[in-house]
């Protein structure tokens, strides 16, 4: 069968997949797999459960969880009734939990923890529409999830949830996600069973799926990225294993031995910082055949371009390096694919020159999600770019500014409650303006430049792209975030915050005392990160370079306000925090 609704990829399943452990979570440190039969079972009970308790067609059902397999049961029990989910990060903050929970009109909440219910119980008194909590685990004062299903299997009638089922439209809204935004309220995409569904059929061959596979999954699935990796994974029968967190993904790969997983470049980032330290601690000869190896793969180009000498070399650097950087993932990796954010295309050389093809792609929630992407064979695949638009859609560049725009059965219904919005994202022709600026390589392949919104233009009219210059900077493990800044300025210059980590190892290797706070005004932490930001400078134009820059030793987080869940910089929050450190680099007078 050809599912039309999100819901329907369970009775492709039983046609496709019988008898599959298709969802697998730890409980008690063992992996515990979830059948397709209880799968299916389990989603009934919800929707019973749902049902039973008041709830219609049209309400919306919250669910504030890490990713488990409850959480699919509640996903998918509630969309086969007509109830849109509306998933929240459970690190969100306070506010923009309020704006949320009240803007959605949620009635009912799935949590996973006492944490993520604490959270909910501190707004409490704020909060207009929300009656019930039913929580994954036991917490005083919620519902448990287990009490929940028992409710729904006594009160289980299938004909009634075939009727509802039976009345649910391709069109009709399955999903409304929150985007974190970096300025202003959040805003609530709606989006529908045939926007999620026509991009999964033009993303279904993006690599050689097979029953047999186990994905690996740690990004939220409260982000449309990962929840449709996960919808992709449950169409083509893959077995879906829910990391314990983003520390234990090397244990977890090695466990479960993966064929694919997905994430974001500042994970693929520390993976490599991880095995680049581990290269350090070596001596001798062993020292000189990993940066061999290392410097190898950087040159690395697709189709075998750098000729037949050079395979060799990677052939014997395989047998020598690469083949234990695989090993250490599980040793049976088939594609590693990265979104989220701009990948630097050093990495893509690295991964895919030691056997774990890294397919970068590019998207929106707005658009549900993938817009392009690189796929598995290597003649459709650019390092350097996000790859080829989606097959049944469309992508022009605006001649005027560069934008992306896109096209295609996948572009949302719209923002809840906000028409004005909608008309600003889509204009009347149906394009979907991404706010990103790019162009096409070779006339196929999609390259993003910057955000539309976050080029300035110095003093002198000059334009600068801070996204590039921020990549540029971040490849030293020493920096853990950066945000360039100069807009209307004479220069360009930088607020880095440096990793507390790499430098306390640094420190103990010089014999340095690690001291209580400050680290980041050491000499050696300053002279460290001049050199980089130097060798950088050498790289970029006269206008782009970063004269100036300030350390910092605290990084930017979620909770902090500095950055939104999905690590993108909130860059007016940022510059508003550090008003008087901007203020020293920039003293009155300077444009």
């Amino acid at each position: 069968m050809v599912p039309t609704r999100v819901f329907d990829i369970l009775d492709h399943l039983k046609e496709y997949a019988p008898g599959q452990d298709i969802l697998n979570a730890k409980r008690n440190k063992q992996w515990v797999p979830v059948s397709l039969e209880s799968f299916y079972q389990q989603v009934q009970y919800v929707s019973s459960a749902l049902l039973a308790n008041g709830y219609r067609t049209g309400d919306k059902v919250g669910i504030m969880s890490a990713n488990l397999p409850e959480w699919n049961f509640v996903d998918y029990g509630s969309q086969q009734l007509g109830m849109p989910n509306v998933p929240i990060y459970p690190t969100i903050g306070a506010d923009d939990l309020v704006y949320i929970l009240n803007h959605s009109e949620i009635r009912i909440l799935f949590t996973s923890d006492q944490s993520v219910v604490q959270k909910v119980r501190s707004v409490q008194t704020s909060l207009r529409y929300l009656r019930d909590i039913v929580c994954f685990s036991d917490v005083p004062g919620t519902i448990s999830f287990a009490a929940f299903l028992e409710q729904g299997k006594a009160a289980y009638d299938p004909d009634q949830i075939a009727v509802l089922r039976n009345g649910v439209l391709p069109d009709d809204m399955f999903t409304l996600l929150y985007t974190s935004g970096t300025t202003g309220n959040p805003k609530g995409v709606m989006l529908s069973h045939r926007n999620i569904l026509s991009n999964l059929e033009a993303c279904k061959d993006i690599a050689p799926f097979r029953t047999s596979w186990r994905a690996l999954s740690f990004l939220p699935l409260n982000h449309i990225y990962e929840r449709f990796l996960n919808t992709l994974y449950l169409f083509h029968g893959v077995r879906i294993f829910y990391s314990e967190s983003v520390e234990t993904i090397g244990e977890n790969a090695k466990e479960i031995q993966p064929q694919i997983f997905v994430a974001v470049p500042r994970v693929l980032e520390r993976v490599l910082e991880k095995i680049m330290n581990a290269g350090e601690q070596l001596h001798g000869l062993k020292k000189k055949i990993f940066d061999w190896s290392l410097d190898l793969a950087a040159r690395y180009e697709l189709n075998g371009a750098n000729g037949p000498l050079y395979e060799i070399q990677r052939k014997l650097a395989d047998r020598l390096v690469f083949r234990k950087w695989r090993a250490a993932v599980g040793g049976k990796m088939e594609a590693i694919v990265s979104g989220g954010a701009a990948l630097n295309p050093r990495l893509e050389r690295i991964f895919t020159c030691a056997g774990l093809p890294l397919l970068q792609g590019y998207g929106m929630t707005e658009s549900c999600v993938v817009i392009a992407v690189n796929r598995w064979e290597q003649q459709d695949r650019h390092f350097g770019t996000v790859g080829i638009v989606v097959e049944n859609s469309e992508v022009r560049i605006d001649p005027e500014d560069g934008e992306i725009l896109f096209r295609g059965p996948s572009v949302m219904l719209g923002y809840y409650k906000d028409e004005a919005a909608t008309r600003e994202a889509i204009d009347a022709a149906g394009w979907l303006h991404t706010g990103d600026v790019g162009t096409l390589v070779d006339g196929r392949f999609l390259k993003i430049t910057d955000r539309k919104k976050e080029i300035f233009k110095n003093s002198a009219g000059k334009y600068i792209a801070p996204v590039a210059i921020e990549n540029r900077l971040k490849e030293s493990k020493y920096i853990e975030q950066v945000m360039v800044i100069g807009e209307g300025q004479k220069f360009a210059s930088a607020l880095i915050v440096v990793s507390a980590d790499y430098f306390r190892d640094l420190f103990v290797k010089e014999n340095i005392p690690w001291p209580v706070e400050g680290f980041e005004e050491n000499e050696l932490v300053k002279k460290t990160i001049a050199a980089h930001v130097q060798a950088v400078n050498a790289h970029l134009g006269p206008h782009e370079q970063i004269k100036r820059y300030r350390l910092l030793g605290n990084p930017w987080t979620v909770n902090g306000g500095e950055i939104t869940p999905k690590l993108s910089l909130r860059r007016k929050i940022i510059a508003g925090k550090y008003q008087a450190l901007i203020a020293e680099i920039f003293p009155a007078g300077n444009q």
